[in-house]
């Protein structure tokens, strides 16, 4: 906290309070000093946060729009009794949009998440202009990939854009002895664009080369694909090699990815991945795809960049793996050491305390705000 700032920030939070990423930037601001509230469409419990006010459960894109009148409504309540020096909205398409457009006149801050800035814009002249309207109405923006500061760039925003990861706690994900055999894991959620039955596919081929590896695959993650997903492990007879285990809390998916030598992900489209960096803080090297965000941090020394929804790279990789595990030992150690000096969540969130602080300065008479400030 500021030294000449006595009260405690107080941030208006717009976001998904079922999302594990609004209840850790949540928990860390108030860890921070802050008082938070939040609203959402998907009520949940968000520890740390004041209050969590549901508007319109659901997920029906109209209710966004529809909405607004009731969100004016709320807020402007909030404005008497909670006093939000700060609002923040995560995702620009949705709550972003509601951010933007709540009516108070303190400084607003947007953080996009991926898809609302690289997909869905691109599918509607609507949702680019809705996109373009919330940006330009931010004091301050954040994403997690160098991809997005360069998109979000293109929307000419008056506001400073700066590259702010989720990031990985580095105390909780930390590198261990991995079990005997060659186990892998994916962490990613069961649906369409994390490509999880080609991960399947591809493990296949994989036993299909070194049927004596005693190989294991840890599915987490869980989603909507799940049947069709057991169905095919049962088509291939891999029902003893492959294990289903949803979603789960930090301590099983620390224990499953500390157990594996390499971690898969191999999304079609993807902003700066949480739970690659996670993998990478326990000293795993990455299996993924040729994606922006993913070049970003993954070399050959530290894993394999492979083209989307291609089953034989994928195999490929996996058999490297397999057969040097002193280079996997050396990858997973050169990406312990990258996640501790460049993306562990605690400097991250360090960092965004600054950017919450800075953005209340007084401005000199005379003086504007930067544009596109991108991160270094």
């Amino acid at each position: 906290m500021s030294p000449t700032r006595q009260a405690p920030l107080r941030i208006l939070f717009f976001a998904d309070a079922s999302s594990v990423h609004t209840r850790r930037w949540v928990a860390s601001a108030v860890e921070r000093g802050a008082e938070a509230v939040v609203i959402t469409r998907q009520p949940g419990e968000v520890p740390g946060a004041r209050q969590v006010i549901a508007i319109r459960p659901g997920s029906d894109k109209a209710s966004w729009f529809k909405a607004l009148p009731e969100v004016r409504r709320v807020v402007r309540e909030l404005g008497q009794t909670f006093k939000p020096d700060i609002v923040h909205g995560h995702y620009v398409t949705s709550y972003g949009l509601w951010a933007a457009a709540c009516g108070l006149k303190c400084p607003k801050v947007l953080t996009a998440w991926g898809s609302d800035i690289l997909v869905t814009p691109k599918q509607s002249r609507l949702m680019r202009w809705v996109v373009r309207w919330s940006l330009r109405r931010a004091d301050l923006i954040t994403a997690d990939s160098m991809d997005m500061v360069e998109e979000i760039a293109s929307y000419d925003p008056t506001a400073p854009v700066h590259q702010i990861l989720w990031g990985a706690d580095t105390d909780k994900f930390t590198p261990a002895t991995p079990a005997s055999d060659f186990e892998v894991v994916s962490l990613r959620s069961w649906e369409r664009n994390y490509n999880i039955d080609l991960v399947i596919e591809a493990f296949a081929r994989f036993l299909t080369l070194r049927p004596h590896s005693h190989a294991l695959l840890h599915l987490l993650g869980g989603g909507p694909m799940e049947a069709g997903l057991q169905e095919r492990v049962a088509a291939l007879r891999l029902l003893q090699q492959v294990r289903f285990h949803g979603r789960v809390g930090d301590q099983a998916m620390v224990q499953a990815i500390q157990r594996s030598r390499v971690s898969v992900s191999v999304p079609s489209s993807d902003a700066t991945s949480v739970s690659v960096l996670e993998s990478m803080a326990c000293g795993l090297p990455i299996i993924a795809t040729d994606l922006p965000a993913n070049r970003q941090w993954i070399t050959e020394r530290g894993g394999w960049i492979v083209p989307v929804r291609d089953v034989d790279a994928v195999a490929q990789a996996l058999l490297t793996a397999y057969d040097h595990p002193e280079r996997v030992a050396q990858m997973g150690a050169h990406n312990r050491d990258l996640i501790e000096r460049q993306a562990s969540r605690r400097g991250q969130m360090d960092a965004m305390w600054r950017l919450y602080e800075k953005l209340l300065m007084p401005v000199a008479k005379g003086a504007r705000r930067t544009v596109a400030d991108k991160a270094r």
